[in-house]
């Protein structure tokens, strides 16, 4: 089996795989997961009333509940869960109640101009990230027509565009990966306020559990994906390139070099004069032409 066609379905699988890991980590709430022991908070409550500024909050502020988050939503996928009066919750596709994140596009009321700078930082990062994740999937659509186009013409030229296409998929999704790092930075390192991690009670910081979720994980497979296809998208170029150059060179040796000839025309030969006058048309008979 040629090099080209093992090299271009291997790449080809690799960019679906990696297309369909990105669609489903930019679409799903589970980037991150704080984990909330209520219980533990209650019993604190209980033994120490100061220990909570406000005890409404147990039972309206999200910080307090078990929660995923998404890039565009964060999601409370236990039975318990902030008051719908306090908090503007909907039930998402995957039956979850859900509030938005607000990137703040547009912003009508003009509440970022009371942002501090470490605000903006966040919210530019943030809404940079969305713009690089939706870059990459314009990338990865423009990548399927030139491998397309690659495969049925089996043009190098087109197959080196898909991976270059590639490749830039795989940057642009990894610095969206890196922006949104950086929001979770800001929100638990540099931030202040009460919806942030510095400034939380210390028995909420005591009972809550910070980790990773799976679409987290998907995405970063998901650009290491990307990058696989785009180094064997090269390597299937290099090959057509080269079964190409084979061709050429089996079937050249079966050609006939025509060299041009340097000869004499008829008449140095004396054909024009080999029969004496009056053989020409008409009087090739001599001895008839009185008949």
């Amino acid at each position: 089996m040629p090099c080209s066609a093992v090299t271009l379905s291997l790449a080809t699988i690799a960019a679906v795989i990696s297309v369909a890991l990105l669609a489903i980590s930019f679409s799903t709430d589970n980037w991150i997961r704080i984990d909330v022991r209520r219980n533990k908070i209650k019993e604190r409550v209980q033994n120490d009333p100061s220990s909570i500024d406000n005890p409404d909050d147990l039972q309206d502020n999200p910080l307090y509940f078990t929660r995923t988050k998404g890039l565009f939503r964060v999601c409370f996928p236990t039975p318990e869960r902030p008051s719908s009066s306090k908090v503007a919750l909907y039930l998402s596709p995957v039956e979850t109640y859900c509030m938005n994140i607000d990137y703040f596009i547009p912003d009508e009321d003009n509440v970022t101009a009371d942002f501090t700078p470490d605000q903006m930082n966040r919210l530019h990062m943030g809404r940079s990230a969305i713009a690089l994740f939706i870059l990459a999937f314009f990338f990865v659509f423009i990548a399927f027509w030139t491998g397309v186009a690659g495969c049925w013409r089996r043009s190098s030229g087109n197959i080196t565009a898909t991976a270059i296409l590639m490749l830039l998929t795989c940057l642009f999704s990894a610095g969206g990966m890196g922006l949104w790092h950086g929001v979770e930075y800001y929100e638990t390192e540099k931030l202040s306020g009460s919806e942030y991690f510095k400034d939380w009670p210390q028995s909420l910081k005591l009972e809550s559990q910070y980790s990773f979720d799976w679409s987290f994980y998907v995405s970063w497979v998901s650009v290491g994906f990307s990058l696989i296809s785009a180094v064997l998208f090269a390597g299937a170029a290099t090959c057509l390139s080269r079964e190409r150059d084979e061709l050429v060179a089996s079937q050249s040796q079966y050609l006939m070099t025509v060299y041009p000839q340097k000869q004499p025309g008829y008449a140095a030969y004396g054909y024009a004069t080999a029969y004496p006058p009056g053989y020409g048309y008409g009087n090739s008979y001599p001895q008839y032409s009185n008949y």
